[in-house]
């Protein structure tokens, strides 16, 4: 117990609301009023901040001489010395454990949960260890190694419930997670500039020319593809007349994009994108009466 406050500090609770991508199957699937199906979602969600956090803990165990000398990440409990390595390593075992016995014991609870829900969540794993030891490194294939954590999560969700992926959920995700990413790697290389790069080496491969090209792509694609989907005969044969209304939700999805690039840009503070979407009150806003919205529409 003496050392549980430096673990959940390192385990970056503040970085757990991507794992709420796992409930949009909840929300679209037509099950968000089931009991059963809102506990097993939850527990997956409890999953993913698991494995997650793990995964926090393992990178700090991995960067802790380099941490040690950045302006910021020194703070952390394991560079800082408030939590020695050897109970990190251990904590890391006993968190990665406990996701997947979670993972398996959710079956238990509802037989519409199987093993590939387990399986995703190995999936996730291994790629954020993967992104971790290399393929942060790698120009582009970094930005989609995120976009595709966010679609494992969607997947997640649909594994939990037992509801086929929708093609177009995975790529609004995947179009929604690439905008995020470029917009972070932006707001990186303009904020840190050289002194960052020496930090992180993947910058050294980005201009804001680049980035602001990229943004502009996926920003127009994430808008055209969510329109399509909300007007598309696969969401007509879902939600019958209800999907008449479903384009009423477009300008909100516009003003939370449009509200993030005007962080980015104009406020500078687009390099986290979870403390950007926790901070910011008319995002929180727009997010709020969006799913009110989607809600009343469809349920």
């Amino acid at each position: 117990m003496r050392y549980l406050k430096p673990i959940i500090k390192s385990m970056r609770p503040h970085q757990w609301v991507k794992n709420f991508m796992v409930f949009p199957a909840l929300l679209f699937g037509g099950n968000v009023f089931d009991p059963l199906s809102q506990i097993v979602t939850f527990g997956g969600f409890v999953a993913f901040c698991l494995i997650s956090g793990a995964v926090y803990l393992f990178n700090d165990l991995a960067d802790v001489e380099r941490d040690r000398v950045h302006p910021v990440k020194r703070l952390r409990p394991i560079p800082a010395g408030q939590l020695p390595e050897d109970v990190a390593r251990t904590a890391v075992r006993v968190i990665v454990a406990l996701a997947f016995a979670l993972a398996l014991g959710l079956n238990i609870i509802s037989r519409k949960v199987g093993l590939d829900f387990a399986g995703i969540l190995l999936a996730y794993l291994v790629l954020q260890i993967a992104y971790s030891k290399q393929l942060k490194h790698v120009v582009i294939l970094d930005v989609m190694c995120i976009a595709l954590g966010f679609v494992l999560r969607v997947a997640a969700g649909s594994a939990l419930i037992n509801v086929p992926n929708s093609f177009w959920m995975i790529a609004c995700t995947t179009l929604l997670a690439l905008f995020l990413g470029f917009g972070k790697r932006r707001h990186e290389l303009t904020m840190l500039a050289d002194g960052g790069k020496s930090h992180r080496k993947i910058l050294q491969e980005y201009s804001t020319t680049f980035l602001d090209q990229m943004i502009a792509m996926v920003t127009a694609a994430t808008v055209i593809a969510y329109s399509l989907y909300t007007m598309s005969e696969e969401t007509i044969a879902t939600f019958a007349d209800k999907a008449v209304y479903l384009p009423l939700t477009i300008p909100f999805v516009l003003y939370g994009i449009f509200r993030y690039l005007y962080l980015v840009h104009q406020k500078e503070i687009g390099g986290s994108p979870t403390r950007a979407l926790l901070s910011d009150k008319p995002i929180l806003i727009d997010i709020a009466l969006y799913f009110l919205c989607v809600v009343l529409i469809l349920h």
